[in-house]
């Protein structure tokens, strides 16, 4: 009995945190969207409540480390158990690191309002972004689900994000080129560019973590990455 009710406090505490979870990634999802329409549309108002919103998300990321770290103390978790808490601790971290994306992205927003408009790109940051919001969703659905098929997807379409970024970096370099006037805008441009890239990164780091979860194995650390731009020779 005592056994029992040890397992079942377990229980109930991780599926509280968990959804705590579900929530932060909610948020996170909304300042990914957020930024990237306040980009497109040059509208500062959105953007600066993407950048309020952030401490929302970066109190839920504490309060969710704070509740494993006491649940670790108090349950004494199994193996098993104290792998599924340190993914949560992980995910959690991922999260906050993703909002911290969308917030440099809304904080250049504001910088850019008086810039000139840089061809489409900024259409093609915010589908980008989009795919983005997408891919965290699936993650976040496959660790509710210990879909572990859909998890290896999410890191799979990691490629197709890398992919958006190298045409948007040459685009960028080409417009930089064909106008001095771009080179600021085209620069900030490119810094959302590559915070997308790597809010991409986090949610795949995301699906990794639930596959670890449902397998105890670790996907192959050495995943290709289809970004060449810090590589490639001119």
């Amino acid at each position: 009995m005592s056994e029992q009710h040890i397992l079942s406090a377990f229980d109930r505490d991780i599926e509280r945190i968990q959804a705590e979870i579900m929530k932060m990634g909610g948020l996170v999802e909304d300042a990914i969207r957020n930024a990237a329409k306040s980009l497109e549309s040059r509208d500062v108002e959105l953007a600066d409540q993407v950048r309020a919103g952030d401490k929302a998300i970066d109190a839920m990321e504490e309060r969710i480390n704070e509740d494993t770290a006491r649940l670790i103390a108090l349950r004494a978790p199994t193996a098993g158990d104290l792998r599924l808490v340190l993914a949560v601790m992980k995910i959690a971290a991922n999260l906050e690191r993703i909002g911290d994306y969308a917030k440099n992205m809304a904080k250049r927003t504001r910088v850019l309002v008086d810039s000139p408009v840089v061809g489409d790109t900024a259409s093609a940051l915010r589908r980008m972004a989009m795919e983005v919001q997408r891919m965290l969703k699936d993650a976040l659905d496959a660790y509710i689900q210990r879909d572990v098929e859909l998890a290896e997807d999410v890191i799979e379409r990691d490629k197709d994000i890398d992919q958006m970024y190298n045409a948007l970096f040459r685009e960028l370099l080409t417009f930089m080129m064909e106008d001095p006037r771009n080179i600021t805008p085209a620069m900030h441009m490119h810094f959302i560019a590559k915070n997308t890239e790597r809010m991409g990164d986090h949610v795949t780091n995301i699906a990794e973590q639930l596959i670890y979860v449902v397998t105890g194995e670790r996907p192959g650390e050495d995943r290709p990455k289809a970004d060449r731009t810090s590589t490639s020779k001119a």
